[in-house]
C-alpha cells in the first residue's frame, strides 16, 4: 500500500511539471506571435509610407508635366485663333475692295 501511495504522488508531481511546462510553452507562443505580429505591422507602416511617397512624387510629376502640356497647347490655340483672326479681317477687307473695284490685299499674315 505505501508502494501506491508514493507512486501516486510521483505521478502527480510529473503531470504537475508536464503542466507548467505545456503553460511555459503556451506562454512563450503567445510572447513569440506578439512580437511577429509587432514586426510585420511595423514593416508594413514602412511599405506604406514607401508607397504613399512614391505615389506624391508621381502625383507632382504628373501635374507638372499635364500644366506644361495645357500651356503650349493653349498658346498654341491663340497662335492659331490669331492667324484665322487676321485671315478672316484680310478676306473682309478684300470684300469691300472687291466691290469698289480694287485690287485685293494678299492674304499673308506675319
Amino acid at each position: 500500500m505505501h508502494l501506491r501511495k508514493i507512486t501516486g504522488a510521483v505521478l502527480a508531481a510529473a503531470l504537475s511539471c508536464t503542466i507548467a511546462f505545456a503553460q511555459d510553452s503556451a506562454k512563450d507562443d503567445m510572447k513569440a506571435a506578439g512580437h511577429d505580429t509587432k514586426k510585420a505591422a511595423v514593416a508594413t507602416g514602412h511599405a506604406t509610407e514607401k508607397v504613399a511617397t512614391k505615389t506624391g512624387h508621381a502625383t507632382k510629376v504628373a501635374a507638372k508635366k499635364t500644366g506644361h502640356a495645357t500651356k503650349v497647347a493653349a498658346k498654341d490655340t491663340a497662335h492659331g485663333t490669331k492667324v484665322a483672326a487676321e485671315k478672316t479681317a484680310t478676306g473682309t477687307r478684300n470684300v469691300g475692295r472687291r466691290a469698289e473695284g480694287k485690287e485685293p490685299v494678299p492674304n499673308n499674315p506675319k
